[in-house]
């Protein structure tokens, strides 16, 4: 009976890890848990686990050798994937579940190394302040408390202090310390947003084109989304006068996502007398104000706001990395304990490692310089993107949004709105990686949208002046085929 049960034992265990070979989890090459390590995790002897690793070397899918690991060596034969011709669980979703599937969000993918990636939103590795990174954490990881235990949803508080004194010293924000929320990121912050300012049903009012990632996120928890246009001084005051009934509206004044633009301080007052004669709550993305090249700074609509109507929104994601899900909420103080009790519901609070490391990074002034210096670099590299578009492409090209931020968008006027998807195909094909603004535009949304040339929204942070030109020039010869293409075809 004993040997029965080993026997049963093994072969469960056999086929959970032959399944995870299958599935990926144990890739081609990876190193198995040793024999001891699984008798240990298991609860099983180590002949036990033994046996298995042998079952598994027999069948060809591991590779044991003395004083080695065993590696996984080939994948199993089968048919297909576990749950391939499974019936579906008849189990129920969300209403939730069925909104975000009709979105169908896609995931971002990654450009090959040898493509000219126009991007925007990666950073460059190269501009990571790797060494005082490094240092910080060193730093407070020698400091490591006595008690380890969940902190408060709002975040670490040296974080939040520090955090006080540079958004003052830099954007001339001011706010109780208890009103700082850190987060994983801005999209957390909006979602928080969205779960506690508006029910389903209630109306959103965005901006058109626009950060469509916002929008998934309001659209997800049922909000219906208004529209309102852009034009060169930002948000269009006379279409937002329109909107009579409003829960929320989202903005991105100090740089119009995507077209670049930014509201002059009489909008913003304006935005500020509506949202207030509406009872609507005002979300300000402030996602890359530290990248200022031909604007001066001008309040932000929380600064010139005296009726708590505002929640400021800012990141770490395009001065540090997107990587360390690091972003921040200035919330009205009586929303604060709403705010806190829905984070430490969510997911606790961020992860206080890293919070730490950027408070030291904030008080000893290292964060400060690497924005400096990484302002510099990246208007080198706008500064060479738009010579390239010059040189390379002249009248062809118009530009638009180059006083500030990490991209451009980059207007065709001899390429219609309608080939957008053939003239991306053909810079891919030479080489670039280019990403059109179409997709920013809501589903019918302003008449602009259809009337409009091709449009590009070029990011500039990944690539270096030498291979942004070759990336351009290679882009002016898509441009020609594009547009001759057309013309034969009217021929």
């Amino acid at each position: 009976m004993a040997s029965s049960t080993r026997r049963g034992v093994s072969r469960a265990l056999y086929d959970e890890i032959r399944a995870r070979i299958a599935d990926g989890t144990y890739a081609v090459g990876t190193a198995l848990p040793s024999t001891r390590a699984l008798a240990l995790e298991r609860g099983v002897s180590r002949a036990t686990a033994s046996l298995v690793h042998e079952q598994l070397a027999a069948d060809g899918l591991v590779e044991t050798r003395a004083g080695a690991a065993t590696r996984v060596l080939a994948l199993p034969d089968r048919p297909g994937r576990v749950s391939a011709g499974m019936a579906p669980f008849p189990g129920g979703r969300s209403a939730f579940a069925a909104r975000v599937e009709r979105l169908a969000i896609q995931s971002a993918s990654a450009g090959d190394e040898d493509e000219f990636d126009f991007v925007y939103g990666p950073l460059s590795g190269r501009d990571f302040p790797t060494s005082a990174w490094l240092q910080a954490l060193r730093a407070v990881e020698h400091r490591r408390p006595v008690r380890l235990a969940y902190e408060d949803p709002r975040g670490n508080l040296e974080l939040r202090r520090a955090l006080q004194a540079h958004l003052s010293r830099s954007r001339g924000l001011s706010c109780a310390v208890e009103q700082l929320m850190i987060v994983n990121g801005s999209q957390q912050a909006l979602d928080l947003c969205a779960r506690l300012l508006v029910d389903a049903g209630g109306t959103v009012v965005v901006e058109d084109p626009g950060y469509r990632m916002a929008h998934h996120v309001f659209e997800a928890h049922g909000a219906r989304l208004k529209a309102v246009g852009i034009d060169d001084q930002g948000l269009s005051i006379a279409d937002l006068e329109r909107i009579r009934e409003a829960r929320m509206l989202y903005v991105t004044p100090t740089h119009q996502f995507p077209l670049g633009s930014f509201l002059p301080v009489g909008r913003r007052r304006s935005v500020l007398d509506w949202a207030v004669a509406r009872r609507a709550w005002v979300v300000e993305d402030d996602y890359d104000s530290e990248y200022r090249y031909a604007v001066r700074p001008e309040p932000a609509l929380y600064s010139l706001d005296p009726h708590g109507c505002v929640i400021h929104v800012g990141t770490f994601s395009k001065t540090l990395s997107p990587q360390l899900r690091l972003g921040y909420l200035i919330v009205p103080a009586p929303l604060v304990d709403t705010f806190a009790a829905a984070k430490r519901l969510m997911d606790r609070h961020a992860a206080t490692g890293v919070q730490r490391a950027l408070a030291v990074l904030l008080e000893d002034g290292s964060y400060d310089r690497h924005v400096r210096r990484i302002r510099r670099v990246q208007h080198a590299r706008q500064r060479a993107l738009l010579d390239a578009l010059e040189r390379h492409l002249g009248s062809k090209v118009r530009v638009q949004g180059a006083a500030s931020g990490l991209h451009l968008v980059a207007w065709f006027p001899e390429v219609p709105s309608d080939d957008e998807p053939a003239f991306v195909d053909a810079a891919l094909r030479l080489g670039v990686r280019v990403h059109p603004i179409s997709p920013l535009f809501l589903p019918g949304g302003h008449a602009v949208a259809r009337t409009r040339p091709a449009g590009l929204v070029m990011g500039y942070a990944l690539l270096e002046p030498e291979a942004i030109d070759e990336g351009v020039r290679r882009l002016a010869q898509a441009v020609r085929a594009v547009s001759g293409g057309r013309r034969r075809g009217r021929g």
